[in-house]
């Protein structure tokens, strides 16, 4: 089965086509800025980016019509159930209304372009909007505030999936904690293959190397007011300043390896303090499943480092054995949702 995945990002679009799991091509197109300036917002860019895809498929000889299946990068979209969604005017029509304006929003309508070019279905996966919390996650501790779904969903099942896989058992009956550590941190208990609860990547939980995580709340408030900042001010300081930016002026943490290997102590306490705290989540995290945790899975870019995931495991194994999957496979984990409905595996949602 030939799947093309398509995923949208602020300055370029990734694009992979797969023969069932197996990568055929791949490439990451670089848009320059001064090419994206003349488009006012993400959806006025659909023409641009889909040609650029299409020209991907010619560089490659790949006819249209032998694709299957297309399938794109979820956008901002309301609260929905994980698994794969096929592409329809009312997703579209939110898309093109979202709240907040980012690339990923047109990876449904792109998607659905070529998909109507070559005769195939077009889908999108597990978006960051995934919500399967239970009731008493929502609870903040103000009425006015209630906890919101916010995670990097895609790669969080991803690594569900190729951990059941690994241990020969069906997602449903499988408890585990998954800790996505990238740019930002996501940390989710998983409640019989279900994204009960998580720790947000932009509200709450361990900071990272661009976001703040969780702050003391009376401090953070005498801070909003003195500080002179508007409202996206703010949240771009707590959101993409944060954490080892915030501390380090950096939010790479190769760098922040070196500083350690060159005998910088408070470059070791900020690492270490991000550890920390990203091990007392997902302590937090396995009460949620009341200590019925089989496995803890550490994901994304940051688990590349030996050191982190030392650090964190040293914490944290005594709750359940650690495995590690390092990286973030986007397009890989969008064809592998692809091919899983392909297969009769999954059954493709309809969005409403």
């Amino acid at each position: 089965m030939k799947i093309l995945a398509i995923n949208p990002g602020s300055t370029s679009t990734k694009l992979g086509l797969f023969d069932d799991n197996k990568l055929l091509y791949k490439e990451s197109i670089s848009h320059h800025v001064e090419e994206l300036s003349s488009f006012s917002t993400s959806f006025d860019q659909k023409d641009f980016r889909t040609q650029a895809v299409l020209e991907f498929l010619r560089k490659n000889n790949v006819d249209l019509k032998t694709i299957d299946v297309v399938i794109g990068r979820g956008g901002i979209l309301k609260p929905l159930p994980a698994g794969t969604y096929k592409v329809n005017a009312i997703m579209l029509e939110e898309l093109r209304n979202a709240s907040y304006d980012h690339p990923s929003n047109i990876g449904a309508v792109i998607a659905l372009e070529i998909a109507k070019a070559a005769g195939v279905p077009a889908y999108i996966a597990d978006p960051v909007c995934v919500d399967e919390f239970e009731d008493v996650a929502r609870i903040s501790g103000l009425k006015e505030l209630e906890r919101l779904s916010l995670s990097h969903a895609l790669n969080t099942r991803a690594t569900l999936f190729k951990y059941t896989e690994e241990v020969h058992k069906s997602v449903l009956e499988t408890n585990v904690v998954i800790a996505h550590l990238g740019g930002g941190i996501s940390i989710t208990p998983i409640k019989n293959g279900k994204m009960v609860d998580v720790s947000g990547a932009n509200d709450g939980g361990p900071f990272s190397p661009e976001r703040s995580g969780a702050l003391p709340t009376t401090k953070l408030i005498r801070f909003c007011f003195s500080s002179g900042m508007k409202e996206k001010e703010l949240v771009d300081y707590v959101t993409k300043r944060g954490g080892l930016a915030s501390y380090l002026g950096t939010t790479d943490l190769r760098k922040v390896t070196e500083l350690i290997d060159a005998g910088d102590k408070h470059a070791r306490l900020i690492f270490d303090a991000m550890c920390y705290q990203i091990a007392k989540e997902i302590g937090a995290m396995a009460t949620v499943l009341k200590g019925n945790v089989e496995a803890i899975l550490l994901t994304g870019g940051m688990a590349f480092n030996e050191t982190l995931v030392a650090e964190v495991t040293e914490r944290v194994a005594w709750i359940a054995p650690v495995k590690v999957y390092p990286g973030e496979e986007e397009l890989e984990a969008l064809a592998s949702a692809a091919l899983r409905v392909l297969r009769g595996e999954d059954q493709a949602k309809e969005y409403v």
